[in-house]
């Protein structure tokens, strides 16, 4: 995941996680003045623009105050967990939206109100809105979207003779081939954590017309053959010394050495979320001119290239009294809408493209298109359409777990790709059972 943003927007994050909710005397009471608790992962400079964006809110609706409390990625979902059920919980909680199936199977996921979710429907693309629905309701507003690209050295490709990314599978195994030389890599994937190995793994298998999941995510599909050409692939990578897994671990902040074999030009290539941008920056100064992108190459099976996506939402909590509760859905409309942000585009808009983040929004896709139109961007921003939303199912994320602990064996060339594609089957088949 976070990078969305699951990863960018918590370097360096280490903020106190004091809750800070009201009591029935201060705002519970029906119609009374309502402080709401934003529970975030955001880095100091994004929760002071959501802090801004609070206090403009407020300017018009005195009765309602906005206290953002941030916590790292790490801690997100499990403080929502603790501190949900209280009477001085957060009211609104930003959400991976594969967390969504079991927050609202426990109660935590308040259905959005008729005017919300209609909004939703109309200004958001149907995937999107998709992924932050449960059984056809809506149950939140999407904000980020976050999808994966071949990220690509040129000074690398130059060196080694390459004129052009690969398009295609052979022309990956060629090029990881030429780029491999003495401590540097053809192509590197990471290890160590679940989101980033398991969806670059997901788009390879997208763009070889395969699937993770059945259609109604009850089960594994990665008995297909497509999923085992795409294990063979990684196989054959592995064998040929094209990637190091030693250069692998990462964690969600992608520090460690995957992120360090790039930026000091050890590796060609790596498939990777728009949100790396900002942390590509910041370690390779002038270097990140040499940085190109690309679609992710079609497999031999697949027809187009095709991406693994996720988005992230702001819910509001269930477990919250009802005026709360309201409350919170008026300053989401607010904080998501067109007018409370610059130049047409929403405050949330703005606080995600200040970290490099794609927003989901139609018309704050066209408010930042000149920001968005970048050599780094520009690839993400043009597959979206292609693009293959990751399932929003009970048990997705132990289904995660265990397809990643089956691609780290395969990586480090404990099993083959035969043994790694059946144990991920069984083992992701019941991962889904024991979450229904």
């Amino acid at each position: 995941m976070k990078k969305s943003v699951l990863a960018t927007v918590g370097l360096g994050l280490s903020l106190a996680l004091g809750l800070a909710g009201c009591s029935a005397s201060t705002g519970d009471a029906e119609g009374g003045a309502q402080e709401l608790t934003f529970l975030t992962h955001w880095g100091p400079d994004q929760v002071k623009m959501l802090e801004a964006a609070g206090d403009a809110f407020t300017a018009d609706h005195p009765d309602i105050t906005i206290k953002v409390q941030a916590v790292p990625f790490g801690n997100l979902l499990s403080t929502l967990r603790t501190q949900g059920a209280s009477a001085d919980g957060p009211a609104i909680v930003g959400i991976y939206d594969a967390w969504l199936p079991e927050l609202v199977r426990d109660g935590l996921a308040a259905q959005a109100p008729d005017d919300v979710a209609a909004d939703v429907e109309a200004n958001w693309p149907a995937g999107v809105v998709t992924a932050a629905s449960q059984q056809g309701a809506v149950y939140g507003i999407p904000n980020e979207i976050d999808l994966y690209q071949l990220n690509y050295n040129t000074k690398l490709f130059d060196a080694a003779g390459i004129a052009e990314p690969p398009a295609d599978w052979d022309a990956l195994v060629k090029d990881a081939a030429a780029l491999t030389t003495g401590q540097q890599q053809g192509i590197g994937f990471i290890t160590n954590w679940n989101s980033g190995v398991v969806h670059p793994f997901l788009s390879l298998l997208a763009s070889n017309g395969g699937s993770f999941l059945n259609e109604d995510g009850t089960k594994s599909a990665l008995d297909s053959p497509e999923a085992l050409e795409t294990a063979e692939l990684y196989q054959q990578l592995v064998d040929a010394g094209s990637t190091d897994p030693a250069k692998s671990p990462a964690n969600a902040n992608t520090t460690g050495p995957y992120l360090d074999a790039f930026v000091n030009n050890q590796t060609g290539m790596i498939i990777m979320a728009n949100w790396w941008e900002s942390a590509l920056k910041d370690g390779m100064g002038d270097g990140f001119a040499n940085v190109a992108t690309a679609p992710i190459p079609v497999g031999p099976s697949g027809t187009e290239s095709s991406s693994i996506s996720y988005s992230w939402m702001t819910m509001v909590n269930g477990k919250a009294s009802d005026a709360k509760q309201e409350a919170a859905w008026k300053f989401l409309s607010y904080l998501n809408g067109p007018d409370s942000g610059e130049a047409g585009s929403s405050a949330m808009a703005d606080i995600l493209v200040s970290m490099g983040i794609l927003p989901s929004r139609t018309s704050d896709l066209e408010a930042h298109q000149a920001q968005l139109e970048t050599p780094f961007l520009t690839s993400y921003v043009e597959q979206l359409a292609q693009a293959t939303p990751f399932p929003t199912v009970l048990g997705g994320p132990a289904a995660t777990d265990a397809l990643q602990r089956q691609l780290e064996a395969l990586i480090n060339g404990q099993i083959d790709a035969k043994t790694a594609m059946a144990n991920a089957a069984k083992d992701v088949d019941a991962a889904l059972a024991a979450a229904q």
